[in-house]
Order: C-alpha cells, then sequence, then structure tokens
C-alpha cells in the first residue's frame, strides 16, 4: 500500500449497499445455516439414539445413551470444529480465502451425509462410525468461521459491516429453526404412518424399527442447502483486501472489485524505490507470535478469546441440552408417557419455540443495531442481561419448578438466549474480524473462534455431568451425582459475568475502515518517511 489508502479499498469503504452484498450474504450464511442445523440437530436425536441401541429390558425407563457416548456424540463435532477453525483460519491467510472456500462447504456435504449412513454390525460400531463422521463434519463447519467472517468484512463497506457480518452468522438461527422444524415435520409423518404405544404400555413396540431411519433422514438433509449454494460460492472472486494487501496484486484486485461494484476502478502500482522495498519488509512482515503483533494487538486477541470462550461455555451447555432442562420443569412429558417417536417430536417442538421467539429474533435486533450502537454496547448488554437472567432463573429455581410456573420459566430462559444472539453471541463472530491486519485477520479470527469451540467443549461436557441431580438415587442412568439445574445454572451467571468484564478488552469498529482498525495504515505512515 502506498501512503494514501489504495483506491480499491476507499471504493468498498465507501460503496453504497448493492445486490452483490446480499448475494454473498446469502452464499456465505447458507453455509452457517448448515453448521447450526448440523451441530444442533444431534440434540434432537439423542435421546431416539438412546431407545434404538442402549434398550435395557426390563427397566422401567426407556434407553439411554451411555455418559461415554453421550459425550462423544455431542462433543465430537466441536472437537472437529475447533480443528477446523485454527487449520482453515491459517489456510486462508496463507493460500487466500477463496481457494479454501470451497472445501470447507465440499466437507460439510459430504460428512453430512456419511454420519447419516453410520452403520454397523452392533450399536458401539454405530456410535464410532457416527463420531468419526461428524468430527470431519465439525472439521469443515470450523473452516467456514474464519472464511465467511473475513470474506465477508473484506466485501463490506464501513458504515454497514457490522450488519453484513451479522446478517452472515444470524443465519445460524435459521438452521437451528430449520433443524426443529424438520424433525417436527418427520417425526409427525413417522408417527401417523406407524403409529406405536408409549414406553410404558409396551417398552418393545414403543420404539418401532423405522426409528433407525428417522434420525439418519434428520442428520443427511443438513447436506442440502450447503450444495445448493457450492457453484456460487465457487464463483465469487478472491476479496480485494486479501489481493492488494497480501498477494500484492492491486491491479488485480481492482478488477476484481470493479466487476463486483459494477464501476471502473483504476489502481496503478506503487512506485518501488530501494527504500521503500526496505522499510516493506521491515515494517509489514511481522508475524503473529512477534513483539510488534503483541504490542499492537495482544491484548484485542486475548478479548475475543475469552470472551468468545465464556459465551460458548452459557451458550453451548443451554443449547445442546435445553431438551433437559424442559423436562426438569415437566415441559416435555416423562419419557416413559411417550413412544420414541413422540419425544423426538416433543424435544423438537421445545426447540423450535425457543428458536422462533427468542434465538432467531435476537441475532437480527443484532443485525439491525450493531452498527447504530455499536459492538461494545451490544455485548455488554448481552453478558449483563444474561447473567441476570440466570441468576433470575437458579435463585428461586423451585418456584419455576411448581407446575403453575412452568411457561414463565421457559419465558425466563427464553429470554437468555435472545440476550445471547443480541449480544455476544453475535458479536464475537464480528469482531475478529474487523480488528485484525488483512494477513493475519483470518487467522486471528480462527483463533477467536476456536476459543470458542474450547468453551463449548467445556459447557457440553461439564454440563452433562453438573446439572445432574446431587442425590445419586435420582441421576441419569450411568451419570454420578452433580450439582443440580439451580447450582449449574448460577455457574453459568458468574461466567457471563466474567464475559462482561473482558468486553473491556476488545476495541469498537463502528463506522472505521478495516485498514484503521488494524492500524496497517499506520505501516503506511512509517514507509514513506
Amino acid at each position: 500500500m502506498a501512503k494514501e489508502q489504495l483506491q480499491v479499498l476507499n471504493a468498498l469503504d465507501v460503496a453504497k449497499t448493492q445486490w452483490y452484498h446480499f448475494t454473498a450474504i446469502v452464499i456465505a450464511g447458507m453455509g452457517f445455516f448448515t453448521d447450526a442445523y448440523d451441530l444442533f440437530c444431534i440434540s434432537l436425536v439423542t435421546k431416539l439414539l438412546g431407545r434404538v441401541y442402549f434398550h435395557v429390558p426390563g427397566s422401567e425407563k426407556p434407553g439411554t445413551l451411555p455418559p461415554s457416548y453421550s459425550s462423544a456424540i455431542n462433543g465430537v463435532a466441536l472437537v472437529g470444529t475447533l480443528a477446523g477453525q485454527l487449520f482453515f483460519g491459517w489456510l486462508g491467510d496463507k493460500l487466500g480465502r477463496k481457494k479454501v472456500y470451497g472445501i470447507t462447504l465440499m466437507l460439510m456435504c459430504l460428512c453430512s451425509v456419511a454420519s447419516g449412513l453410520s452403520f454397523g454390525s452392533n450399536p458401539k460400531s454405530v456410535m464410532i462410525t457416527l463420531c468419526f463422521f461428524r468430527f470431519w463434519l465439525g472439521f469443515g463447519i470450523g473452516g467456514d468461521y474464519p472464511l465467511s467472517a473475513t470474506i465477508m468484512s473484506e466485501y463490506a463497506n464501513k458504515k454497514t459491516r457490522g450488519a453484513f457480518i451479522a446478517a452472515v452468522f444470524a443465519m445460524q438461527g435459521f438452521g437451528i429453526l430449520a433443524g426443529g422444524i424438520f424433525a417436527i415435520f418427520i417425526s409427525a409423518a413417522f408417527d401417523a404412518r406407524f403409529p406405536s404405544p408409549s414406553y410404558a404400555e409396551d417398552p418393545i413396540k414403543s420404539t418401532i424399527p423405522q426409528a433407525d431411519i428417522i434420525w439418519r433422514i434428520i442428520l443427511m438433509v443438513g447436506a442440502i442447502p450447503a450444495a445448493l449454494t457450492y457453484y456460487w460460492r465457487m464463483k465469487m472472486p478472491e476479496t480485494a483486501r486479501y489481493t492488494a494487501l497480501v498477494a500484492k496484486n492491486t491491479k488485480q484486485a481492482a478488477a476484481d472489485m470493479g466487476k463486483v461494484l459494477q464501476c471502473e476502478i483504476q489502481e496503478e502500482e506503487p512506485p518501488q524505490t530501494a527504500a521503500t522495498t526496505t522499510t516493506t519488509t521491515t515494517t509489514t512482515t511481522w508475524g503473529l507470535f512477534s513483539k510488534e503483533f503483541a504490542s499492537r494487538h495482544g491484548l484485542h486477541l486475548l478479548g475475543t478469546t475469552t470472551t468468545w470462550f465464556l459465551l460458548d461455555i452459557a451458550f453451548y451447555s443451554q443449547n445442546l441440552f435445553q431438551k433437559d432442562i424442559f423436562s426438569a420443569v415437566g415441559w416435555i412429558p416423562p419419557a416413559k408417557s411417550m413412544n420414541a417417536i413422540q419425544e423426538v417430536y416433543k424435544i423438537a417442538r421445545a426447540q423450535t419455540l425457543i428458536a422462533l421467539c427468542s434465538t432467531v429474533p435476537g441475532y437480527w435486533f443484532t443485525v439491525f443495531l450493531i452498527d447504530r450502537i455499536g459492538r461494545f454496547a451490544i455485548q455488554i448488554l448481552g453478558f449483563a442481561m444474561m447473567t441476570i437472567f440466570m441468576f433470575a432463573l437458579a435463585i428461586p429455581y423451585k418456584h419455576w419448578t411448581h407446575p403453575d410456573n412452568r411457561i414463565g420459566f421457559v419465558f425466563m430462559y427464553a429470554l437468555t438466549f435472545f440476550f445471547a444472539n443480541f449480544g455476544p453471541n453475535a458479536t464475537t463472530f464480528v469482531v475478529p474480524a474487523e480488528i485484525f491486519p488483512a494477513r493475519l485477520r483470518s487467522t486471528c479470527h480462527g483463533i477467536s473462534a476456536a476459543a470458542g469451540k474450547a468453551g463449548a467443549i467445556v459447557g457440553a461436557f461439564g454440563f452433562l455431568y453438573l446439572a445432574q441431580n446431587t442425590d445419586p438415587k435420582k441421576t441419569d442412568q450411568g451419570y454420578p451425582a452433580g450439582i443440580g439445574v439451580k447450582n449449574s445454572l448460577i455457574v453459568l451467571g458468574v461466567i457471563n459475568l466474567l464475559g462482561m468484564f473482558c468486553t473491556f478488552l476488545v476495541p469498537e469498529a463502528k463506522g472505521k475502515s478495516l485498514e484503521d482498525m488494524s492500524r496497517e495504515n499506520e505501516d503506511d505512515e512509517e514507509i514513506s518517511v
């Protein structure tokens, strides 16, 4: 870059919102639609897997997944996602965003289908095969985080950049909603076609042979929306910021963005002299582990990683296991009063209502307000309200378990999801794509997202055990006594409070160019001197 910003970057920063921006949101967003569907649909079928593969003859309760299998099935995709975020984040900076963008989508499509085709001669082999494919599914999903966020941030103008990135992430809400709606549809259709008694009436006949098909269909359908957008993802040009700032080809960047913005952008390579060449080498090639990065962005990276880590502990422990909370307060009937398919229907209905009433609206509140009130304000508000509602649920927990107060509990619980999504769940995704240099942007976003998935793993695995009843006789089969739902909610409230304090490490990017936030313009001033 020359002393002043490259003309192509200025053109992007001040460009009016065009049809291509919305096209990019849909193309990138469908990846996140698939991400959310694939990550969260497993919580719709874990109870069914227990009934199908782990029925205990003579037991008063339907079969459930053993703790080791439940932890593995729920957590293995998160482990894969963490690995994919780190790997593809790094690869996106090394090879370019576009070159690896299609790989992640294809991996998601193939592994979604393969997950539904997990067969074996016994329950253990089926679960192992399922875990294998869900790990690689998560690996592909992980790559979509840094690449989609970086691509959208580098395409957008500085006035509406936050809304565009948040809109890509908001497609997660529709993915969660679609998973619930499809599970309702497919379970209702099978229950009507193959009626069966409840478990209490007939433990064997309550789980029909066709139940083994239902969970496979639910998992495989996640491949469809991603596959539909593969062609258009491959047609997207490389981002101008990568081409100009990392690949150092300003003419190609100008040509690509001229087509996108439907205007002519002429950009000449800056004149090179011995002095400028030397200075560029010494001032703009510092890496992630350099003192220069630590002094400029060390606290920023600490802020983005800690806030995302803390947020995902709370968010995933709620989202993956909300069916257990609904059961605890009686919103989902006792398992033995339903057949296997009816249980899928009830769980899907509860999760769909939460997504429809709180998750989806929360995402889009962020989209509409993030460039008006800023990222910092939304994140502080979200963490604060999540803390308040967690404590409001936990402290008078016995009050909420009373049959007359169950709807109030669900309403309060839904508000925590609303403020998670109109809050840190969206902003932690947006901010890392705005505040780091172009040559490290995808890597740093991947590191931040991986920290979030580490928190998700803590939440997903930890909540399985923590939320168990304090009385060993009342725990789920195979689980030790835990601290109970009430104390678990208190722990989550404290975690949200810590997240609010860590937000103060993250700078506000509203209305500023990416080069101003990353301080790449300071490098230009040093070069000119």
